[in-house]
């Protein structure tokens, strides 16, 4: 498992694993959902993402199902995989925080994420 930092991408899929097991499309929906459309991932960049995630042990391959005659091969967090989440989400949370509170002392509200003010 590497320490450095995890892109956005990986992030969102980390998330979007951490309820429950998924399949790619499933995945690539969640993601679109949970970044509130910001975050749109074409299946090639899916596997680019999850196969390092994989390879960083954070995720695992569940299992493979055929449905209506396509493969859908399902992945889950490993334990290391909800750690590096909750660990990454701390670290963005302590990044937020820092950035408000310079913004805040020069008299600056950070917009809210698709809006103004």
């Amino acid at each position: 498992m590497s320490n450095r930092p995890l892109s956005e991408q990986a992030f969102l899929v980390l998330t979007a694993l951490a309820d429950e097991v998924k399949h790619g499309y499933a995945i690539v929906q969640a993601v679109e959902a949970l970044s509130e459309g910001r975050v749109q991932l074409p299946v090639a960049t899916l596997y680019g993402v999850l196969d390092r995630l994989v390879g960083d042990g954070l995720v695992e391959r569940d299992r493979d199902e055929t449905h209506q005659g396509r493969l859908r091969r399902y992945y889950r967090l490993t334990d290391g995989g909800v750690h590096a989440l909750a660990n990454e989400a701390y670290r963005l949370e302590a990044n937020l925080r820092a950035a408000r509170s310079v913004l805040r002392a020069r008299g600056l509200r950070p917009a809210r994420a698709g809006g103004s003010g």
